[in-house]
């Protein structure tokens, strides 16, 4: 692990109008789908026993772990026993990549959540936290870092805060892999490049990203 994790680069200017428009634009978003995150709540738990929300671990801003708040999509138990749903076939590509294709885990109504990115609404809540931003490199995991990334990349990545959309994100999500080295190449070009003017620019290209359900899963 790398401990030397400088934060914050850029123009104070930029930082200061970022985190504002963050808290601004997370407060005016939970307050417009406060509607639609009631009935979630009260949906997923009635299609799938469990909680309507799940707290993904992943690495922050300064080698910080936060927890990136969902909506669950997968079984209650996925996380903990695995080896429930998964076939021997599975259960190696899970211990190897931290994902699996065609996860059976997946309820039904949770791949429609993830289709439509509808379960990472709650991350408007991390970033009024101050944990995530609206625009910055997509949450990684730790086994994700430590697996793609050099000592020096870290750095750079780990400069800033996760945002809930990013570079990655709009250019094709899970058709870029880690494994060709695309996505590494992607989360690092927004440092950059990044500006308020590129925040809204990917914001504007995230919208018919979303729509057309480009590389999502």
């Amino acid at each position: 692990m790398s401990e030397r994790i400088q934060i914050d680069k850029g123009p104070k200017g930029y930082r200061f109008f970022k985190r504002l428009f963050d808290i601004t634009f997370s407060l005016i978003a939970l307050l417009l789908l406060s509607p639609l995150i009631l009935i979630l709540a009260l949906i997923i738990p009635v299609t799938s026993k469990g909680s309507p929300f799940f707290r993904d671990i992943r690495v922050g801003r300064g080698y910080k772990i936060i927890g990136v708040f969902k909506f669950r999509t997968m079984v209650s138990d996925a996380q903990k026993h695995p080896e429930k749903y998964l076939n021997e076939a599975q259960m190696k590509q899970w211990k190897e990549e931290r994902k699996v294709d065609n996860d059976p885990r997946l309820t039904k109504f949770g791949r429609f959540l993830r289709k439509t990115s509808i379960d990472e609404i709650p991350q408007f809540l991390n970033i009024l936290f101050g944990s995530m931003s609206f625009a910055g490199p997509r949450p990684i995991t730790e086994f994700e870092l430590e697996k793609h990334f050099t000592d020096e990349e870290k750095t750079l990545l780990l400069s800033c805060r996760p945002g809930l959309i990013g570079v990655w994100a709009v250019n094709g999500r899970s058709d870029v892999s880690f494994e060709s080295g695309e996505r590494q190449k992607l989360e690092l070009s927004y440092l950059e490049k990044r500006s308020l003017w590129f925040d809204l620019k990917i914001l504007f290209k995230t919208i018919p990203a979303v729509l057309g359900r480009k590389g999502a899963e």
